[in-house]
């Protein structure tokens, strides 16, 4: 007699020729009846040990058998009940896992036919009924008991990517079911299913391994689908280990299990799908002081090398650190590391403004969490760091970095500094602001309240004491102040206005009467508009005058004032030339070499705008202008100006009444456009003893490059305007690489100015290389500058090129 493996291969493959040859359906059903024996659940079921030998070697050739010999010829001789029966339970109940690899190998490997159908069909059948969590089941049990790794790693693949291989077979005939929109939240919900039977197996103190269904987490989510996979597994977890401990082990040891090369794309996905820090710690447990790479992304990539995040992520995952003692020496860490970069004078000069947000809402938070002994053993590396951090903020072009600097500042001053002032900044106060500030707030409720401050020393008041000598020179606050009674004061009578321009030169340069220098300040524009004649005959003293005139008392908007006059004086007697050579003259201060750029900026301005006939008022107010008001952008004003004449070149037509024609006049600034512009731009290049726009004072190189394209963009329809555009470009080339941020802004709104004012047949003539080569390095400057600024007006000037030339094209030869 043969022995008994031989029978049970036998019986197998006896089955699998009648299939193939039969069609007879009586025969048939008894050739699958028969094996089904083999399978279990049945009255007359096979012996244990031929069940386990026909699961374990002969189930798959028999699967695959049925699969490659199944015909509408004889599926049809068996009934509905006898089909479910004999054929659909052999995927239905066999080992699942063995199961899966037959029905998507099949599918892969056929065309199109009845067969395929029915494959597919019965592979629905598998998903809907639980075949995924039976599937993971069973590969958890072989682990713990040692499978076959090679298998294992097979069949994670295979259930992870079906949903691709199912779109690829199928195409536009594929079911939702397979959709990865509705594949990986099926899947999410199987693996819930395993995780309660480990849960049951751990409670009744069976082992049970959880690898696999790990490897599956991470594989999915290293896929790009955790979105798909994680809104359903994490609001099921959270449920779940709320009052279990045994469910918050199993989590912590999903999550622990995943291999390193996919735990970045679980930790990730957890931080973000997780609605605040303690449910994130109760998932996560101790996670990123066990495992090196979780704690590399947490807190490194996380934090320091990107900065898509929402501030509530930021929050989980810094609440999460905080809130065990074992993971808090992480915050400290974090906090430091993230200080260096925010205190990194080539971070704040090369990374957008994105990305010094993002650190700076990080640094905020970690504060808030800080408590009193961490503050005090902290508090002189803490000082260090914001002193230094402060003044690279503070020295930056752009004043959304200076007001980050600031608020920053303010928090860590307010943290360590419990005995004396605090730093205090002037700043506008937006959105951005009180989104920032609203981050402190967890800080100041911890805050205790104290006592009046001791007087014995210690090294925590040597620290206070050394951070108020340092910081005081940096603020000023008028809560120290004390009111005086002010009510008795009188009126004071009224002071007599100058109405003569030489009585207001007097006036400015020795008169020790306060309230008179004030009222001469504030008539001394319309003085100079209304006596141009006189103004004529004083100008260059008067220019000399309030060019290096300095504010005796206070008055409001002070600076604003001497600016307005000394463009009065440039409209009324073109003191152009004087202004344009102090530029570059020894001892001024950069202020004072910032207000010449502004005041020609004005002037040019208010020059090329059509005045109405026989009148001398200023531009129409509702021409665009621009504002420079101490402390703004002035460039930000005068980009939206840019984008006006942009639209503008767009053609609209437009039903109903007609537009007011716009006065016309002169422009006066035609014939003075090359006095303004020329001068400027010929010794950016040659350094003074005081003064290197090529070295440290990048700030007014960048002011430069903004006002030499203002003056460019005015300069349009003038006889100046292609030499003057030769020159800017020449300028915009020697200076592409600038690393400063706010001097490469400048820069490309001078190419959005050339691309306006300069004819086009003129660029393209006589600057035909220059054009191509700021074409193709704008095209760089839009794809890889870390600033979004200047990423957007790259886009924009190519915009403008790709225009001109379409323009061009259109013209007839």
């Amino acid at each position: 007699m043969d022995p008994e493996p031989f029978e049970v291969g036998h019986v197998v493959r006896e089955a699998i020729n009648i299939l193939s040859s039969s069609r007879n359906g009586v025969q048939i059903s008894e050739a699958l009846g028969t094996i089904k024996c083999y399978l279990g659940g049945t009255e007359n079921q096979a012996p244990l040990k031929e069940r386990e030998e026909f699961t374990r070697v002969h189930f798959s050739a028999f699967l695959r058998g049925l699969v490659s010999n199944l015909s509408p010829d004889w599926i049809e001789l068996l009934t509905s009940d006898q089909q479910k029966e004999l054929w659909d339970s052999f995927f239905l109940e066999g080992p699942a896992d063995q199961v899966f690899l037959v029905l998507l190998d099949s599918i892969i490997s056929m065309g199109p036919s009845f067969c395929l159908m029915k494959v597919i069909s019965i592979l629905e059948q598998f998903l809907q009924t639980g075949g995924m969590s039976a599937l993971m089941w069973e590969v958890c049990h072989q682990q713990a008991q040692a499978g076959l790794p090679t298998f294992q790693e097979t069949l994670l693949n295979k259930v992870v990517c079906l949903p691709d291989h199912l779109c690829n077979k199928l195409q536009g005939n594929n079911l939702p079911i397979f959709f990865p929109q509705n594949y990986f939240p099926l899947l999410a919900t199987e693996i819930i299913q395993v995780l309660q039977r480990i849960s049951d197996s751990l409670r009744d103190g069976l082992d049970c391994s959880i690898s696999f269904v790990s490897q599956v987490l991470g594989k999915v989510c290293m896929h790009g689908r955790r979105e798909e996979i994680l809104k359903v597994l994490v609001p099921r977890l959270m449920d779940l280990t709320k009052v279990d401990c045994i469910w918050q082990r199993i989590c912590w040891r999903l999550v622990e299990c995943v291999p390193d090369r996919w735990i970045e794309a679980v930790v990730c996905g957890f931080v973000q799908k997780a609605p605040g820090a303690d449910v994130l710690s109760r998932l996560l447990g101790n996670l990123v002081v066990k495992n090196k790479k979780a704690q590399f992304v947490v807190t490194q990539k996380l934090l320091l090398q990107q900065y898509s995040y929402a501030t509530a992520v930021l929050q989980n995952l810094l609440g999460y650190l905080a809130l065990d003692s074992l993971r808090r020496y992480l915050l400290i860490k974090v906090l430091k590391e993230l200080l260096e970069t925010w205190g990194s004078s080539s971070a704040v000069k090369h990374s957008p403004v994105e990305q010094q947000l993002y650190v700076s809402k990080a640094i905020l938070i970690c504060l808030s969490h800080l408590k009193e002994p961490e503050i005090e053993s902290n508090g002189q590396e803490l000082l260090t760091s914001m002193m230094g951090g402060m003044k690279c903020h503070l020295d930056s072009n752009l004043p959304r970095v200076r007001r980050l600097g600031m608020i920053v500042a303010e928090s860590i001053s307010s943290r360590i500094t419990t005995d004396g002032p605090c730093l205090k900044f002037q700043y506008e106060d937006d959105d951005e602001t009180r989104e920032l500030k609203s981050l402190q707030q967890t800080a100041l409720l911890q805050l205790p309240v104290t006592d009046l401050p001791n007087h014995e020393g210690g090294e925590g008041d040597m620290v206070k004491s050394t951070w108020t000598n340092s910081c005081l020179r940096f603020f000023h606050s008028d809560d120290d102040l004390i009111p005086y009674d002010m009510s008795e004061d009188k009126e004071l009578k009224k002071m007599k206005v100058p109405v003569y321009i030489r009585d207001c030169i007097e006036v400015l340069t020795g008169s020790e009467d306060m309230d008179k220098w004030e009222a001469t300040m504030k008539v001394l524009e319309s003085l100079i508009r209304r006596n141009s004649a006189t103004t004529r005959e004083v100008s260059m003293e008067l220019a000399k005058v309030l060019l290096h005139l300095e504010e005796k008392t206070y008055i409001e908007g002070f600076v604003e004032l001497r600016k307005r006059a000394l463009v009065a004086v440039t409209i009324t007697d073109a003191v152009v030339q004087y202004l344009t050579s102090q530029f570059y003259s020894l001892n001024y201060s950069l202020c004072q070499r910032m207000d010449i750029l502004d005041v020609l900026a004005l002037a040019a301005q208010e020059l090329s705008q059509p005045q109405a006939s026989g009148k001398n008022k200023p531009r129409s107010t509702q021409s665009p202008c621009i504002q420079t008001v101490p402390g703004s952008d002035s460039s930000q004003n005068w980009r939206r100006i840019v984008d006006e004449r942009i639209k503008s070149k767009t053609r609209r037509l437009a039903k109903g009444q007609s537009l007011v024609e716009p006065a016309c006049g002169p422009n006066k600034f035609s014939s003075l456009a090359g006095h303004f512009f020329f001068p400027l731009i010929q010794n950016f290049d040659r350094p003074l003893v005081t003064f290197d726009l090529l070295g440290d004072d990048h700030l007014v190189l960048g002011r430069l490059a903004h006002t030499l394209a203002i003056l460019m963009y005015f300069a349009i329809h003038t006889v100046a305007a292609a030499a003057m555009g030769k020159s800017l470009l020449e300028f915009v080339w020697a200076l592409r690489f600038h690393t400063d941020s706010y001097v490469r802004q400048g820069l490309l709104s001078a190419v959005s100015s050339i691309l306006l004012s300069v004819p086009s047949e003129r660029l393209l003539e006589d600057m035909t290389d220059e054009f191509l080569e700021t074409q193709s390095w704008l095209a760089d400057v839009a794809e890889k500058d870390p600033d979004g600024d200047c990423r957007r007006l790259a886009w924009q000037n190519l915009l403008l090129m790709e225009n001109l030339l379409k323009k061009l094209r259109s013209v007839p030869s």
